[in-house]
């Protein structure tokens, strides 16, 4: 996200990468003002022409939202904000639906913007330009492409050697055919992915190892680890334990997820960790909370802790030094977050 303008009540942003769309969701909360070049009919243009109806002419123009909601999908490529028109040529107080793609320029106002949402922007502008990541997991006869985004992780494609029929060969045609299948699953997934995205080949087995082999010429980023199983568990397991070393360990995602295993570790050995409103406003007065590891759809609710909304309740914690991590739902590890309310806390010793 390239951040072109900005004040207090002011973000002008430019959207350069799909993972900003997720990051844009969450600063179009309702009430601010949207604007950005959209398109309208202007039904002064209609009428009869040639004996025959004549459509109105659609204009682009300048058009500010009121926001009421917005729709978006993991890893989505369009942002739909919905609102009723503040500022146009035509149509004021009529509603209008904004649909924000990659390359698109908005304008979001408000009184004011909490620290949460500048946040969000430093994080955004940050990573954007970013190359996503792709992990193949390498099985024996089954191999799954995963993209990971700056917020999630998806399924992109999955290649199986599985067939039916009856099998009339011996060893050696059993290995022509493994040997087939990974030629052209290495030469689809070196086309599928764009040149600068690094691919991790993880899986149970050396099937991987193979896999390397046939892949080693395309001149792109490539690594191989181990894992216990396969499939998108396998997926996670990488980003848990950090198996991917130098590759990954700069990706915000992998920093999100490793910070909630290790509050699920803390868990489970009774350690220094709090969830659910009383404890961690506990944690809070007694300086005990050092990171805060909470849902940016909650952060952003009108729902309560203490007698303060999540946003504001957040500022406290400047006075102790601890930090916010605000998470993704869009991995397993985020939606075992929402099984605990949303909201966990890493602490720097037991209450």
């Amino acid at each position: 996200m390239q951040i072109i303008k900005r004040s207090e009540g002011l973000m002008r942003i430019r959207v350069r990468s799909e993972d900003d769309l997720w990051s844009l969701a969450h600063l179009c909360r309702k009430g601010r003002l949207l604007g950005m070049l959209g398109e309208r009919r202007d039904q002064t243009t209609a009428g009869q022409e040639g004996g025959r109806a004549k459509a109105a002419e659609r204009k682009r123009m300048w058009i500010v939202l009121r926001v009421e909601s917005h729709e978006v999908q993991a890893f989505s490529e369009t942002l739909r904000v919905h609102g009723i028109i503040e500022e146009a040529q035509i149509d004021k107080g009529s509603h209008h639906t904004h649909m924000i793609a990659v390359g698109d320029e908005v304008e979001i106002t408000a009184e004011s913007f909490p620290q949460v949402d500048w946040d969000l922007l430093e994080k955004a502008s940050k990573a954007s330009g970013e190359s996503r990541l792709a992990i193949a997991i390498v099985e024996h006869d089954e191999i799954t492409l995963y993209e990971l985004a700056l917020h999630g992780i998806r399924e992109v494609a999955q290649f199986t050697m599985r067939g039916g029929g009856k099998y009339l060969g011996g060893a050696r045609a059993s290995q022509e055919v493994q040997d087939a299948f990974r030629t052209k699953v290495a030469k689809d997934l070196h086309l599928q992915l764009p040149e600068n995205v690094a691919l991790l080949l993880a899986g149970p087995g050396l099937a991987r190892e193979a896999l390397l082999s046939e892949m080693r010429h395309t001149g792109r980023t490539l690594k191989t680890v181990g894992t216990s199983i396969g499939g998108r568990s396998g997926v996670n397991e990488v980003l848990a334990e950090g198996l991917a070393g130098e590759l990954l360990e700069e990706h915000d995602l992998v920093k999100e997820i490793g910070l909630l295993e290790e509050c699920w570790r803390r868990l489970a050995v009774d350690g220094p960790v709090a969830y659910g409103k009383e404890q961690l406003q506990k944690a809070l007065e007694e300086g005990a909370l050092e990171t805060l590891l909470i849902s940016a759809d909650l952060l952003r609710s009108e729902d309560e802790i203490n007698g303060k909304t999540w946003t504001k309740w957040v500022d406290d914690l400047d006075d102790i030094g601890a930090t916010v991590q605000q998470c993704s739902t869009e991995h397993d590890a985020g939606q075992q977050l929402l099984g605990f309310g949303g909201a966990v806390a890493l602490l720097r010793f037991k209450m």
